[in-house]
């Protein structure tokens, strides 16, 4: 995906993008791929590729939400910062926690953070389960199955704030038993699956609350 395909792409997310926001993608992009040889944070490293599958991937969470309302966010096990570093740079309405269990991990995102000049986003050294906070919007993109991810998850919601799990493909992981399972204790509220563009691979978007 370029930058063309790109714009062109979050358009159809109803998401008109700066050009200022589009240099901060691009030092972004920079950034990881310079870190990348540091530590190890995605195998993903081709500018196209990281367009599509990173940032791209990262701002379909709009298909759920609509971010502009919301106020806080927490994005679990974060990683190299997909989706919370881009949203934040997308959403700068928002105040965003990123949590991650590797120190290393989250000293690079403070230094992306301090690069970008982003206020209002913190990256801290927790695991998802063990941290204490309420947030309106928590998600996690990529980091368990579904029935691990809600253990890690739930308990940071804020009353009536909502879980959005960016998944590929979640047919097997969330089968009509696990659902059962998981409706005694969460309300599942919508299941929104599309197609990644131009590879066309699946995407899900499972929207949960506490009930």
């Amino acid at each position: 995906m370029n930058k063309e395909q790109f714009i062109k792409s979050l358009q159809e997310l109803n998401i008109e993008i700066t050009e200022e926001q589009i240099n901060k993608l691009e030092k972004f992009y920079q950034l990881m791929v310079e870190w990348n040889q540091k530590i190890n944070l995605t195998r993903i490293v081709e500018k196209e590729d990281v367009y599509l599958k990173h940032f791209y991937d990262s701002l379909t969470i709009a298909k759920a939400i609509d971010l502009t309302k919301e106020k806080t966010l927490c994005d679990v096990g974060t990683g190299a910062g997909f989706p919370g570093i881009v949203l934040k740079i997308i959403y700068p309405n928002l105040k965003i926690t990123l949590i991650d269990s590797l120190q290393k991990r989250v000293n690079y995102l403070n230094i992306i953070i301090k690069e970008l000049e982003l206020k209002d986003i913190e990256a801290i050294h927790f695991r998802g389960e063990d941290y204490k906070g309420k947030f309106d919007v928590v998600t996690s993109r990529a980091v368990a199955n579904i029935e691990k991810l809600v253990n890690y998850t739930m308990h940071l919601l804020s009353k009536n704030g909502i879980f959005i799990a960016m998944k590929g493909n979640v047919e097997e992981e969330l089968n009509d038993q696990v659902i059962e399972k998981l409706s005694k204790r969460y309300k599942i509220e919508n299941i929104i699956k599309f197609k990644l563009p131009l590879e066309n691979s699946d995407r899900s978007l499972v929207i949960m609350k506490n009930r």
